[in-house]
Formats: C-alpha cells, sequence, structure tokens
C-alpha cells in the first residue's frame, strides 16, 4: 500500500513538471549560426584596432568602430578611420571618424548605435587616472550624434566635466546606446565610471530621467576596472553598466557586466526582473534575434553566446560555432538573422544565421 502511495505520488509529480519542462523549450528550436571565414575585406591600406562595437542601418551595412590608437607603432601609419563600413559580403564601403570641428572625438572609442532615423551615436570610456600611450588626459564624459556618412550633428556632455550620477548633462565613460523609436528618447550604458542607465530627448539632448541597477537612485562610486566579481545577486547598484536593448514592445535590458547578470526594466525605469549567471564571464554584451517578437536575448560570455528567452530570461541554448573567438565586447544583428560580433583584441567576425535547431540545453 505504502510503494502504490509513493509510486502516485511521483507519477502526479510528473505530470505537473514535465508540462513545464516542456514549455521552458522554445517553439520551433533555437538560433543556429556559422562563422563567415571571409567576413570583412579590410583594404590593404588599412589596419583596424581592437574593435569595440558594431552597428548596423537600414541597408544591412555594417558599421564598425575600432580605436586606432591601440595599433602598434609601426602600423600606426595605416590606421584606419574609427568607424568602417561594410556591406553584407564583407565589402568595404567608406569610413569616417575622429578629431573634427565643433565636437570633442572621444579618446577610447566604445559604443556605436544606429538609430531608426539613420543617425550614429558614439560614446567612450577613457579613464584618465589609468592614462594609456599616445591618448591625452581627458575623461570621456560626452556622447556624440553624427548623419550614416560622418557630419557631425550634436554633442551631449563634454570631456572632464562629469559631476557624478546626478550630473544630467555629462556622462561619465559611457559604454553604449539604444534609441527606442517610439518616444524617440536614447538610452545611454552610462557606464564605466557612473552607474546608471540615464534617459535623453534623441533630438535635442535634453534629460528626461534616470535609474540604476533594480531601479534604485544611481551612487557615487567612481573608480576603473578592474571591479570586484563576488558581490552579492542582489548587489543595490550596477557595477559596469556595458551594453544596453530595447526591445520592440519597450523593454529595456541592462548587461552589467562585472556582476554577471542581466536586468530589464521598462521604459520608465521600473524594475522587470534579473538573470544571474555566475558560472564563467556573463554580461559582456546584448543582441536581440531578428524575429518580430524578438524571441531571444543573445548575452556574451567567454567563449560563447548564450541564448536566452526574452520574456522569461532563461538560458535556451548557447552559441559556439566552429572558430568562433569568444563571446565578444558588443555585437549587433542584421535583417537576415546574421550577429556581427566585436571581439576587440581578438578582431571582430560575422556569424552567418542557419536557421532554427533544437535547443541544447
Amino acid at each position: 500500500m505504502k510503494r502504490t502511495i509513493q509510486i502516485a505520488i511521483v507519477f502526479l509529480a510528473l505530470t505537473i513538471v514535465l508540462p513545464i519542462m516542456r514549455a521552458q523549450q522554445p517553439a520551433g528550436g533555437v538560433p543556429q549560426f556559422e562563422v563567415d571565414p571571409a567576413w570583412p575585406k579590410v583594404p590593404a591600406q588599412w589596419k583596424l584596432g581592437d574593435v569595440s562595437s558594431v552597428a548596423i542601418d537600414a541597408q544591412d551595412r555594417v558599421y564598425v568602430l575600432h580605436r586606432p590608437r591601440t595599433l602598434k607603432p609601426e602600423e600606426a601609419s595605416k590606421a584606419a578611420p574609427p568607424v568602417m563600413i561594410f556591406d553584407a559580403a564583407g565589402n568595404f564601403v567608406r569610413g569616417w571618424g575622429g578629431a573634427g570641428n565643433g565636437y570633442d572625438w572621444v579618446q577610447r572609442e566604445h559604443g556605436i548605435h544606429i538609430d531608426s532615423k539613420g543617425f550614429v551615436w558614439i560614446g567612450g570610456n577613457y579613464c584618465a587616472s589609468n592614462p594609456l600611450p599616445g591618448l591625452q588626459p581627458l575623461w570621456d564624459d560626452q556622447v556624440l550624434k553624427f548623419t550614416l556618412d560622418g557630419k557631425f550633428v550634436m554633442q551631449v556632455g563634454a570631456p572632464n566635466k562629469s559631476t557624478g550620477n546626478a550630473d544630467t548633462k555629462n556622462f561619465h565613460m559611457p559604454a553604449d546606446a539604444a534609441v527606442y523609436p517610439r518616444t524617440n528618447e536614447v538610452f545611454i550604458a552610462d557606464g564605466y565610471g557612473n552607474h546608471r542607465v540615464i534617459v535623453l530627448d534623441a533630438e535635442t539632448g535634453a534629460f528626461k530621467r534616470m535609474w540604476g541597477a533594480f531601479g534604485n537612485k544611481p551612487v557615487d562610486l567612481v573608480r576603473c576596472p578592474p571591479w570586484d566579481v563576488s558581490a552579492s545577486d542582489d548587489a543595490p547598484q550596477f557595477s559596469i553598466v556595458h551594453a544596453l536593448r530595447v526591445s520592440n514592445d519597450g523593454t529595456v535590458y541592462v548587461a552589467d557586466r562585472e556582476y554577471q547578470r542581466v536586468q530589464s526594466f521598462t521604459t520608465d525605469g521600473k524594475f522587470l526582473r534579473q538573470y544571474v549567471h555566475k558560472t564563467g564571464t556573463f554580461a559582456r554584451n546584448l543582441a536581440f534575434s531578428h524575429d518580430r517578437d524578438q524571441q531571444f536575448l543573445y548575452v556574451g560570455g567567454g567563449p560563447e553566446i548564450f541564448v536566452l528567452d526574452r520574456k522569461t530570461l532563461a538560458i535556451v541554448g548557447s552559441i559556439k560555432p566552429a572558430g568562433l573567438r569568444n563571446g565578444g565586447h558588443q555585437m549587433a544583428t542584421d535583417s537576415k538573422g546574421n550577429l556581427y560580433v566585436a571581439q576587440t583584441a581578438s578582431g571582430l567576425q560575422k556569424l552567418a544565421f542557419k536557421g532554427m535547431a533544437p535547443a541544447s540545453r
């Protein structure tokens, strides 16, 4: 009798658990990729420094942001312009960027974003207290806006002007940006020195609002990397706000790199949920899958890119095709589903979308 009851209990448990397990498997599987070894075709007269970020325009052209000043002295004369543009086949289109009239180019290139109106947003993360050869002692406290062909439009903030997380006019080593088309607001991952998301009017640069981890008020704690990664999962402040994306339905995703977590918010800064992954490197970068519902959130780790269900933040697979160098520093997806990964000193790679396959996790 006792054994019969135990069997009945096990059966009841399975009838409850198995449907839940099946529900965690994404319908249609998860995206699969293959490294395109021929991409990009950098003109022979130029060299790329550390590739920090990548963005895609409406024609699926790929805007690559790199750091010319990281090249070795013997290669400096061949430094390519900071912004290099390639088509989907890897052919070079044009390049632009660097010092110019009317704006302060960043000392250390970090993030690039192209909005739905065809404007390019660029930020930097130079930490002046950790000086690097060839760079001026200027903190990157500004965000720049250009047209697609490199014409200057607007600068918000100025070098060496940040007064901390309460400052509504300057940033402090901003890492990433994303414009939400429905409200024409630019969301800044601010960043390495500050510990906040700050929102501006994308047309005028006027301050709108800001928030920190869990929607808390961000506080001042200015320091350069490396950061302690042993903090508890509920650390009330962000570490490095390294990447940021806003989905079509208005959910803001933040990669809190050193604390190895992704947090999601409404566009007003209301905290929704978080996922923490303490096994290895996590939350280096973010990108969405190319389907209309953006079912998946890609999150860079160490040697791979994790595939998360965007709504639940549960890991449903991973991207690690043969030849992938690493999970990258920043990344972006084009309209065909191809994934472009900027890998700093390891260069950059195109991961060609190859359709869907059963979940691997």
